[in-house]
């Protein structure tokens, strides 16, 4: 039988969520995931081994507080495996205070250790450069289902990402199911506009600016 996400009673399955992307997904498309919802439907729904977050953290040393360290303690504390990374601070050729970070190396190394278990692997991330670890997962016999959505400004998830994935789902169609009620609701964010947020920095992509 098929439930939420195309999940199966009979199959072991774990999430794999690319933090930045999936939020940045989610933002674009105007609504907030709760994550205490998508565990406990994919519980319910499947034998679920993990579920497993990946994100870098700016570390400033000037500033004490990061706006997304409440977000990783809930997650670590509510049923989510974390896999965090402190980002790398430098500056740039005009002398702007800068930080790298990627745990996307993290997220394909502990795919491929897990995969020898699964029966099916959802990864939430419309990241290309994941494709060829996809497929690799796919010739041990492991189902793939990739979350994302291209009905943003512009797509977050590539072409070839989807194409190679077993299925496809669109954000926009699990608003219903795992969108955080409760909250004023949230505009789409367009290109050149004002919007910001508390995480803008700490998610964007690989490089953060800081003024």
């Amino acid at each position: 039988m098929t439930h939420f996400l195309g999940l199966r009673e009979t199959e072991k399955t774990a999430f794999f969520i690319d933090g930045a992307n999936l939020y940045k997904a989610a933002r674009n498309i105007g609504f907030d995931i709760d994550y205490k919802s998508l565990l406990a439907k994919a519980q319910d729904a499947c034998q679920l081994i993990r579920a497993s977050y990946y994100t870098a953290i700016q570390e400033d040393r000037e500033q004490d507080y990061s706006p997304l360290r409440p977000l990783v303690d809930w997650l670590d504390y509510n049923g989510y495996t974390m896999v965090t990374k402190t980002t790398r601070e430098f500056t740039d050729q005009q002398g702007r205070k800068r930080f790298k970070g990627s745990t996307d190396i993290e997220l394909v190394v502990d795919m491929m250790l897990l995969s020898d278990r699964l029966d099916h692997l959802i990864i939430f991330s419309g990241n290309g450069d994941f494709r060829r670890a996809i497929e690799a997962i796919q010739a041990k016999g492991v189902r793939v289902t990739v979350v994302s959505t291209i009905k943003s400004s512009p797509p977050m998830a590539s072409d070839e990402l989807r194409r190679q994935a077993d299925a496809f789902i669109d954000l926009v169609d699990l608003e219903k199911a795992i969108g955080r009620s409760g909250g004023p609701a949230r505009k789409p964010r367009q290109e050149n506009s004002d919007y910001d947020d508390d995480y803008e920095d700490e998610y964007d992509d690989e490089y953060e600016e800081i003024d």
